[in-house]
């Protein structure tokens, strides 16, 4: 049996394999079978729909030249950082592309490091409407400088648009851009310059009418993202309930947070990332009740902490099966003292928090840490507040590194104290067979207590 005897159907059904959307490396992987026979070629041009054919266009040559050379397509405007703004005139052919007559052919944009140079001439180019936009991808090379897009990007409007991800860009008015499109599915606003800032209050009317969107992503670049206090509402706002909402991904201060989760709910909510500056106190009320109301996260049974030199983690998920990583909860603090890490983190574990106090295991890691990290003199205190909060933990698992600090804290607990400190605690479990000896002797006090007291604690090798 050979191809030929093949049904029409049948291999169109392996061209749409052949052309799939996430074969993003190969240029135009429809160009290969075009190119076979005449059946092949019919058959292809036949079915544009199906085969979703469109045009992936790089800007080897000018657009015009390229375009007499097929049928009508949808464009893709595609470009990355490995060439050289200088010397390469691809920006140039593209650039020309967006000003050029067949600008509302253009469903998708992918401009990696978009160099200054271009960057007016590009703002100029898209001050109309791209009616066909769905897609739209853009970084530039900023350097230091921002770049800002005006209130007329996109003519204002754009209303097929189903993902957005803008880096480095100052974009104030992008929530009135937001209010005219309601089919959006992906939001991602990375390195959001200070110039480009937009209230909550604006953020949560624009989510309001994106009833489909799935993923979130709002990272600023500095502190000074801060929103003013007087800005905040007397009375606590109606929420809008965002019903397809899975993704929620946000850097920078969390009174920004805070102020925005007022305005918002998300139910379905199965991914939660939150990096935050440093703070001295956090107040997380929202954040928690947010996380008390998603019912995927009701279900996470394992938490880990891990201390860099400049930030310190905790993510919470699943530990039965193979770890998904489209569903977690991971929080980190930017803060370089230990002091203030464990401080932090024991804020965000607060009694409010309400997956903390039922969780079961622990695991407490260092990653790579610098030997001036660790300060001898700090107190117990820290772990202290920070392992209260965990009143249901059985499990307990310390890397080599972390174990002689925690260890060395619960040395000092004694009496009844000893109960009221991880009162559910049954194992630890210590990295390092060389180790265990050592802690076994450091914390003999804490095990004979709690030996005592009818609440044993074993320690063994964590392999």
């Amino acid at each position: 049996m050979t191809v030929d005897v093949l049904p029409d159907d049948v291999l169109v059904e392996i061209f749409c394999y052949v052309n799939r959307r996430d074969n993003l490396n190969t240029q135009n992987p429809w160009h290969a079978l075009v190119h076979v026979c005449r059946r092949w070629r019919y058959l292809v041009f036949a079915s544009p729909c199906r085969l979703n054919l469109q045009l992936d266009y790089r800007g080897h040559g000018p657009i015009p030249e390229v375009l007499d050379a097929w049928p009508v397509l949808p464009l893709i405007i595609r470009g990355g950082p490995r060439e050289n703004p200088r010397l390469d005139p691809r920006w140039d052919n593209r650039v020309a592309a967006f000003e050029s007559e067949h600008h509302n052919r253009i469903c998708e944009i992918r401009l990696s490091f978009l160099p200054i140079s271009r960057w007016h001439r590009f703002t100029a180019a898209m001050q109309k409407p791209f009616p066909e936009l769905t897609y739209l991808y853009l970084s530039v090379c900023n350097w230091g400088s921002v770049s800002v897009l005006p209130e007329s990007f996109l003519g204002g409007s754009a209303p097929r648009l189903r993902e957005l991800s803008l880096t480095s860009i100052s974009f104030p008015s992008i929530p009135k851009l937001l209010l005219s499109v309601h089919s959006l599915v992906d939001l991602s606003l990375w390195d959001i310059p200070d110039s480009g800032y937009f209230s909550p209050d604006a953020m949560a009317t624009t989510l309001k009418v994106m009833t489909r969107l799935e993923s979130l992503h709002l990272q600023f670049r500095s502190p000074r993202s801060r929103p003013d206090p007087a800005s905040r509402p007397l009375l606590p706002p109606t929420r809008s309930v965002l019903p397809a909402l899975t993704k929620l991904i946000f850097g920078g201060v969390y009174e920004y947070l805070e102020d925005l989760l007022t305005r918002i709910d998300a139910p379905l909510l199965c991914y939660l990332y939150v990096d935050f500056f440093m703070d001295l106190n956090f107040d997380l009320p929202q954040l928690h009740r947010l996380i008390g109301h998603a019912e995927e996260f009701k279900a996470y049974n394992h938490a880990k902490v891990v201390i860099f030199d400049f930030a310190i983690d905790l993510s919470l998920y699943h530990k039965t099966g193979p770890l998904d990583c489209s569903r977690r909860l991971e929080l980190r603090i930017q803060c370089g003292e230990l002091d203030w890490q464990l401080s932090s983190l024991a804020q965000f574990c607060s009694p409010s928090f309400p997956l903390i106090s039922t969780l079961e295991e622990l695991e407490i890691r260092v990653f790579k840490l610098s030997s001036s990290h660790w300060k001898d003199d700090m107190g117990h205190t820290r772990w202290l507040e920070l392992l209260d909060s965990f009143t249901a933990l059985k499990n307990l698992y310390l890397t080599c590194g972390v174990a002689q600090r925690v260890c060395g804290t619960l040395q000092e607990v004694s009496g009844e104290r000893a109960t009221e400190v991880l009162p559910a605690l049954r194992n630890l479990f210590v990295d390092g067979f060389r180790s265990l000896e050592h802690i076994q002797e450091a914390i003999g006090p804490f095990v004979a207590a709690r030996q005592l007291s009818g609440h044993p604690v074993a320690i063994d090798h964590w392999r």
